[in-house]
């Protein structure tokens, strides 16, 4: 394979061509880059532009603004909030309000991988409505399409969903079909984090597919799974019905990372109704005890679901004071100390203003692999950026592992599918599901986005006690026609670039 300019110029034997590099792929798979169709870089590029979790597993295009979050717009009653936050976080005054300016700020900062964005329609409602449960009035529902169709203007790809966050779960299937169908028809592709992954998953699909068929777009359902052991069933029937949605003409996909615990917030836990109205009133609640009581019963019955306390461990703290707990489970942490669990887990959050992460054991491998195995699922992380060198978190082992694991537990020892087929799943599918052009092959005039690795020895081993660990086995990394992963080592080399759809 031949590459100049960027560009794959030529595959195959190439007898007599000459070369300023020649890498040597003997005994390799040499595949395309691959793209994380369900990331969150995001703002982390700012402070980690190697995103060095990420491209050491082979990650050359990101998607990001899932989950119904996207870095812009920003405005409303939360502006100040938002830049007082990015200040706080990366040091300097944030450089944007909207999409144009985030995707500007981005090219100028570099980055060692390519960014492709979605526009969350959680962050627009927020900007437009606030953080309360209450329909949109007339004006507002014009104010947020007008949101959604400059994001797309200014290079986003497609709109997301959180519909377990607020303030996008206050959200009614209605206003979302509404908000989608503003989309252009190119970019009328609609992400989804569903309104529930246990008790009611099934309920939350169909609703998928009807936002999906009013609003005439493409669905991509969001790390699909069917959490708490009583739902392990539902996952074949859950997969039936997204068959049912193609035989009616519908497109239809989905993401998974290959692991069987989750990643999310820890107020996740807690009631809906205990969220409304944003954070300072979630807090608020935490703090009245006629309400505290009210909300126990409701987040215990939703750990038992989960099995236990065991079943959820803190990934994320800001405090330092706290980042004892951070990959401890919260059992565990309340039997060292001789505390209550949930009044432990109140109080973290109290200390840490809402803001802690946790990882939860909620899913079974025989789902885990058919939703892999189904011919639509594509390979994605959910996680965002680390390095060995910033470990001052306990993330998803997902962060670092998630596509060496694919191949490597789930194709080459589990042989869930073929090789050519889980390749696929990583790069040729989700360049298709985006209309991203140029992109997921190796072919004449696509870009030199390249990937080799050793099959027998492709390996993750991030664990979730010891997550920042490069995985083994990959050797190479190509973006855009530039080596950054080089004999195993990634350099200091920031060829990324940012795709936007006006372009």
């Amino acid at each position: 394979m031949g590459i100049r300019d960027g560009k794959i110029l030529a595959v195959g034997n190439l007898p007599g061509a000459g070369a300023d590099r020649v890498i040597d792929a003997a005994g390799l798979k040499v595949v395309p880059g691959f793209i994380d169709i369900h990331s969150h870089v995001d703002l982390e590029l700012f402070l980690d532009p190697r995103a060095e979790s990420k491209v050491r597993q082979g990650v050359t295009t990101e998607v990001n603004g899932m989950d119904g979050d996207s870095p812009a717009p920003l405005g409303g009653h939360g502006l100040e909030r938002s830049l007082n936050g990015f200040e706080d976080r990366f040091g300097f005054p944030c450089p944007y309000r909207d999409m144009d300016g985030f995707f500007s700020a981005l090219e100028k900062n570099g980055s060692a991988q390519n960014i492709v964005s979605f526009v969350g329609l959680g962050t627009v409602r927020d900007v437009v409505m606030g953080p309360d449960d209450r329909p949109p009035t007339g004006e507002e529902m014009q104010a947020m399409k007008r949101e959604v169709r400059l994001a797309i203007d200014h290079g986003c790809w497609g709109a997301s969903t959180g519909l377990e966050y607020t303030p996008g779960s206050f959200a009614t299937t209605e206003e979302l079909w509404e908000l989608v169908k503003v989309l252009p028809a190119k970019y009328r592709l609609y992400a989804t984090h569903m309104r529930n992954e246990d008790d009611r998953v099934l309920e939350a699909i169909e609703e998928a597919l009807t936002i999906a068929r009013n609003a005439g777009a493409r669905l991509q359902v969001s790390h699909l799974k069917a959490q708490n052991k009583v739902n392990w069933p539902k996952q074949k029937r859950a997969l039936e019905m997204l068959e049912e949605g193609l035989e009616e003409g519908l497109d239809v996909h989905a993401d998974r990372y290959p692991y069987i615990a989750f990643n999310t917030g820890l107020t996740n836990l807690f009631p809906l109704w205990s969220r409304d109205g944003g954070r300072e009133k979630f807090l608020a609640r935490l703090e009245d005890a006629d309400t505290l009581a009210r909300i126990r019963p409701e987040v215990e019955k939703k750990v038992r679901g989960l099995s236990s306390w065991n079943a959820v461990m803190i990934s994320s703290v800001r405090n330092e004071e706290n980042k004892r707990y951070q990959g401890r489970t919260v059992e565990h942490i309340a039997e060292a100390e001789g505390v209550d669990p949930f009044g432990f887990v109140v109080e973290l959050l109290m200390q840490e203003r809402g803001r802690v992460g946790m990882v939860g054991f909620g899913m079974d491998e025989p789902g885990t692999e058919m939703v892999l195995a189904w011919n639509n699922t594509m390979v994605a992380s959910d996680a965002g950026p680390y390095s060995p060198s910033r470990a001052d978190s306990s993330p998803h082992p997902r962060a670092y592992g998630t596509f060496p694991r694919a191949i490597a537990h789930y194709q080459r020892d589990r042989k869930i599918t073929t090789l050519p087929e889980m390749i696929r799943k990583m790069t040729s599918l989700p360049a298709q599901k985006l209309g991203l052009p140029g992109r997921g092959r190796l072919a004449e005039g696509y870009a030199a986005d390249v990937v080799l690795f050793d099959y027998a020895r492709i390996q993750d081993r991030a664990t979730f006690m010891d997550p920042h660990q490069f995985p083994a086995g990959i050797s190479t990394v190509i973006v855009n026609g530039t080596p950054v992963v080089d004999n195993g080592v990634q350099n200091d080399r920031l060829p990324g670039q940012v795709i936007r759809s006006s372009s």
